[in-house]
C-alpha cells in the first residue's frame, strides 16, 4: 500500500517552496534590469573561477544541459562569456567568462545582496538545515522497509 507523507511534511515543504518561489521572485527581480536571470548568474559564477565544457558547467551549476545551451547563447550574445574548441577535444567548446561578464557577475552579486535581507536572524540555522536536507536529499533513496501497517503497529 502506497502512503502519503505526513501532513505535517507536506505542510512543511509547502513552506519551504514557498519560502523558495519568493527568494526567486526577489531575485528576479533585482537582476531584470541588468538583463540577467539567476540561472545566467549561476552559469557566470562557475565559469569565474575557470573555463569548462558545458557538460561540466551543466553538472556545476546542476542545470539542464539543453537550458544552459540557452542561456550561454544569450549571455554569450551579451558579450559576458566566449565559446572557443577545446584543444584537447575538438567535439567540445570551452565556456569562457570575458571581462564583460566579470562586470556583470560583480554587479549581479552586489545587486542580490541588497535585494535579499541580509538582517535575517536566521541565515546561520537555515544554512546549516538546508545543507542537511540536501544531503539527504542527495543520497540513495532507501527502498521502503515493510508493509505500512506493520510499521504502525
Amino acid at each position: 500500500m502506497v502512503t502519503s507523507p505526513m501532513p505535517r511534511t507536506q505542510d512543511d515543504v509547502r513552506l519551504l517552496l514557498t519560502a523558495a518561489r519568493l527568494v526567486q521572485h526577489r531575485q528576479d527581480e533585482a537582476l531584470a534590469p541588468l538583463r540577467l536571470t539567476r540561472t545566467a548568474v549561476i552559469a557566470l559564477e562557475a565559469v569565474a573561477l575557470s573555463p569548462m565544457n558545458q557538460e561540466q558547467l551543466a553538472q556545476k551549476a546542476g542545470i539542464r544541459s539543453q537550458t544552459l545551451g540557452r542561456v550561454i547563447t544569450r549571455v554569450e550574445g551579451e558579450g559576458l562569456v566566449t565559446r572557443t574548441r577545446n584543444p584537447a577535444d575538438k567535439r567540445q567548446f570551452l565556456v569562457q567568462i570575458t571581462t564583460a561578464g566579470k562586470t556583470a557577475l560583480e554587479a549581479a552579486t552586489q545587486t542580490e545582496s541588497v535585494a535579499i535581507p541580509n538582517d535575517f536572524d536566521g541565515w546561520d540555522n537555515l544554512r546549516e538545515l538546508l545543507t542537511q536536507l540536501i544531503e539527504t536529499f542527495q543520497a540513495p533513496a532507501r527502498p521502503p522497509s515493510g508493509d505500512t501497517e506493520d510499521r504502525n503497529n
